[in-house]
């Protein structure tokens, strides 16, 4: 069986850091996902709304680098948990427990933005960064020059038989 979700979505609110009794450090928040398609009678992209649960050093993590209105990718599974309301009654709930969570936007991307409830423009700024990730540009910008092409001297032709190979 396989029980494996990838999401990306903006956090609609700042998550929330809490510990177990055991001191367990746990963090809650919820992303907004945008559907591919549009609202047949209006033609506007609908989101759903997806709580998150990440455990240990990940709910740290998120507690520490993400607040509202930034871009996630959550990989993880989903998981149903069954509770009990106020008047008693049992509900349930559907929740994704994310195993790794990374950047969907350059941090230069997010600032000055924020969630707002509407539907987010997608396009080109979105990148699927991680935390460290050594294609991104620092935040100077203007220093940063591209990896040097390897030099021509670097490779050369094999100057083998391949005649007995049986493919």
């Amino acid at each position: 069986m396989l029980n494996h979700i990838v999401l990306m979505g903006r956090l609609v609110r700042d998550p929330e850091l809490r510990h177990t009794a055991s001191g367990v450090p746990v963090a809650s928040f919820r992303i907004a996902v945008d559907r591919d398609f549009g609202n047949r009678e209006t033609g506007e992209r609908e989101a759903d709304f997806i709580d998150v649960v990440a455990w240990r050093s990940t709910g740290e993590f998120v507690s520490k680098y993400f607040a509202k209105g930034r871009m996630a990718v959550v990989s993880g599974r989903l998981q149903m948990r069954n509770w009990t309301d106020k008047e008693g009654g049992k509900r349930t709930s559907a929740e994704v427990v994310a195993d790794n969570v990374y950047f969907g936007d350059s941090k230069r991307d997010s600032d000055g933005g924020s969630y707002n409830g509407s539907s987010y423009a997608g396009g080109s700024n979105n990148s699927y960064r991680s935390y460290g990730d050594s294609n991104s540009a620092p935040a100077g910008g203007s220093n940063y020059a591209a990896p040097a092409a390897p030099a021509a001297s670097d490779f050369a032709m094999l100057e083998d038989d391949d005649s007995e190979l049986p493919f």
